[in-house]
């Protein structure tokens, strides 16, 4: 994944460098094309408000395609970004991780598509309260949160690639 690459390089990419970048961010290419697209960008708080903007117009189908990129909750991968991912979501006690497993596949078989949540600062616990809870959805009122979780998601993963909003010194 690209990181730290600042505003000004990401504004400065060729197009299909620059939706390579945003696309490693949401795993959308219509997302990622018209981000760039749109291009250049003042600040990283007007490239987050489009990325809403875009990610809110997809149609569902496109957010689905989005979800089946999503690895499943608790699936450990070791790359250091996956350490940031809902993916990397760890108990040491085997019977939670069962859990998260159990309630993941029942999530999937109610709604049809996987959780997804920005797990940022939370434990396997409050992930599984979490999905206990959305269990009691609707599909229309899950669906929203599922954007909602999804531009979490995304916020993080371009805030990863910019960098800091004044970039980095580059000595």
């Amino acid at each position: 994944m690209h990181q730290g690459i600042g505003l000004d390089v990401f504004n400065a990419m060729p197009m299909r460098r620059a939706v390579h970048a945003v696309y490693e961010c949401c795993y959308s290419v219509p997302l990622a094309a018209d981000l760039a697209r749109a291009r250049p960008y003042l600040d990283h708080a007007t490239l987050f408000r489009e990325a809403d903007a875009l990610l809110f117009g997809l149609s569902e189908a496109s957010v689905d395609s989005i979800l089946e990129a999503h690895p499943d909750i608790g699936r450990r991968p070791g790359s250091a970004k996956s350490r940031a991912e809902q993916c990397a979501i760890w108990c040491d006690k085997p019977e939670v991780m069962e859990q998260l497993g159990t309630a993941a596949k029942r999530y999937f078989e109610h709604f049809g598509f996987g959780f997804v949540m920005c797990v940022t600062g939370y434990e396997a616990p409050d992930v599984l309260a979490t999905m206990t809870d959305r269990m009691h959805n609707d599909v229309d009122t899950e669906r929203k949160i599922v954007r909602n979780e999804l531009a979490r998601i995304n916020r993080t993963r371009l805030e990863r690639m910019l960098g800091p909003e004044g970039g980095y010194d580059n000595w």
